[in-house]
């Protein structure tokens, strides 16, 4: 991403999903695939400990911290 905006998980994993191939075709094994969901998912996760901590601290709402942290 260019700018310094956090990437959800699942823009992350769209974006590894397109380096195997175009929206009609990829070429990719389903051991990487549950590799990338794995990956994605420990994402996810940490990024809701992330929201609910800075959320905590700074007592904004999580719709704020989505939007400061993930909209462009």
């Amino acid at each position: 991403m260019s700018n310094n905006k956090k990437q959800t998980a699942v823009e992350w994993l769209i974006d590894q999903l397109e380096c195997f191939g175009n929206k009609h075709e990829l070429t990719i094994s389903w051991t990487t695939v549950d590799d990338l969901v794995e990956r994605a998912k420990e994402m996810d996760k940490q990024q809701i400990i992330d929201a609910y901590e800075t959320s905590h601290i700074s007592m904004m709402t999580s719709e704020q911290y989505y939007n400061e942290t993930y909209n462009d």
